[in-house]
């Protein structure tokens, strides 16, 4: 075994030879989005992230299934699984079968296996201090597909949260590929400051993050201020105001916004500053238009995470 859970990394790693390992990874949750297609879309996106971010290939994933039958019926969860096998196929994977239970409530999830070379797993530690931190994709997903729920969006931006859940992080894990990175992640139910922290405290220095320069979506800090934010964001902010000192012109909807609780988000990877700013032109070239940098590395200090505006 290369890597366990010591670090809450984000998939298993098992060698099987000097030159295979195999990445395995599990994820299911409720719908985000009423479209049955795009919720399979999504929860394949999502589940197929975690092999991206260890360096991996996806090969095979197995579906799993919880879903109401009889009060359904099969039409909807035909489109729940057609858009998952529709986006495992886009990654270059295959489904291969999964397990389906009579439940009350919708479930739809992936077990995901991927291959990569021994010595080259990321790892959400290793982060270096000069290096600096890029983010694939922005947040406030959590937010916005609440304010669905709540029926407090508009169809712009319902329509932008899907496409931007739905998409592969495949072409900005290739892209990286070119380079060598300390440390990666991907940026999921913890939100980027609970991800940033596990990086930052396994990897034993502190971060710098810009504010300014975080990506969020359109519509998100007005939805925060109207309330509409997630118990889960709620809960992450809890969890890491021990860690992570905020400038005092940071607003607490901002801050939630940071801890927001996301599907399917981006990759926070930690790189040298000259491969840093390569790879961001890469990914803008790629038209993965929402990444940036959002901050550095430094020693560490007292806090893990040091926002400032």
């Amino acid at each position: 075994m290369l890597v366990g859970n010591e670090t809450s990394d984000d998939g298993g790693v098992y060698q099987l030879t000097d030159s295979i390992a195999l990445v395995q990874t599990l994820d299911y949750f409720t719908p985000v989005v009423d479209d049955p297609y795009m919720f399979g879309q999504i929860t394949a996106a999502n589940a197929l992230s975690d092999i991206y971010a260890m360096g991996g290939v996806p090969k095979t994933v197995m579906n799993i299934v919880g879903y109401p039958i009889k009060q359904l019926g099969p039409e909807i969860l035909t489109e729940i699984l057609k858009g998952a096998a529709d986006k495992v196929k886009e990654a270059g994977a295959v489904t291969i079968g999964g397990h389906s239970v009579d439940d009350k409530e919708p479930k739809f999830g992936l077990s995901v296996t991927g291959i990569v070379h021994p010595d080259k797993v990321w790892k959400n530690v290793g982060a270096k201090p000069g290096d600096l931190l890029i983010l694939t994709k922005p947040l406030g997903v959590g937010i916005i597909t609440t304010g669905i729920k709540r029926q407090a969006v508009t169809e712009e931006q319902e329509k932008e949260v899907t496409e931007v859940m739905a998409m592969l992080n495949k072409k900005a894990a290739e892209a990286l590929h070119k380079y060598s990175p300390n440390a990666v992640t991907d940026v999921t139910g913890f939100g980027l400051l609970g991800h940033g922290c596990e990086m930052a405290k396994g990897s034993g220095v502190s971060f710098e993050i810009s504010l300014t320069d975080v990506p969020v979506l359109e519509g998100t800090l007005e939805l925060a201020k109207k309330g509409v934010v997630p118990g889960g964001s709620k809960s992450n902010h809890r969890w890491v105001r021990e860690d992570v000192h905020y400038d005092d012109d940071i607003s607490l909807e901002e801050q939630l916004i940071l801890c927001d609780a996301i599907t399917s988000g981006g990759l926070l990877v930690s790189l040298n500053e000259a491969d840093a700013h390569k790879f961001l032109a890469d990914l803008k070239a790629l038209g993965i238009k929402y990444s940036a940098i959002i901050g550095k590395v430094t020693d560490k200090r007292d806090k893990y995470i040091y926002v400032k505006r």
